[in-house]
């Protein structure tokens, strides 16, 4: 799968682990967003970047990293046609697969450590979206998007 993952500054290291991981698994990694943990850099550019590649198709799925996650998920889901959802355990990553349909990983490198982190991405990216009765609320949000985002 091709995943895009960009970071700020806080979220740097943590971004270097995950991306490092996908490509040993064999996923095609587009990175962005900060340098160095030294050198500042906006989360609001990297969950930009990463919700326009997801948008326009260069990914798959997109991954975002900020200090608390909780930003950079702002950002995301700004974007019409992007699902963000930011977790902090497994249990979330996979429940916003399954039932939301998520095309938008955050999480919070201040929050989690590099293990739980891995735990997280291995459930996004392997989760499936269940359908069905979660199809109508994804549909729901589609046509909210439609109505705001004239």
């Amino acid at each position: 799968m091709i995943v895009s993952i960009a970071s700020d500054h806080a979220g740097y290291p943590l971004r270097r682990d995950v991306a490092d991981y996908l490509s040993k698994q064999g996923h095609t990694v587009i990175e962005g967003g900060a340098t160095s943990a030294d050198v500042p850099y906006s989360y609001v550019l990297a969950g930009q970047k990463v919700s326009r590649d997801v948008l326009e198709g260069q990914a798959e799925r997109g991954i975002v990293i900020c200090g608390t996650g909780i930003g950079i998920s702002m950002v995301a889901n700004k974007f019409p046609g992007i699902r963000c959802a930011l977790c902090t355990n497994e249990f979330m990553a996979r429940m916003c697969r399954q039932h939301n349909d998520a095309n938008v990983l955050s999480m919070g490198a201040r929050v989690i450590g590099k293990g739980v982190a891995f735990g997280i991405v291995d459930a996004f990216m392997t989760e499936p979206f269940d359908g069905g009765r979660h199809m109508t609320r994804v549909n729901d949000m589609k046509e909210q998007e439609k109505e705001l985002f004239k």
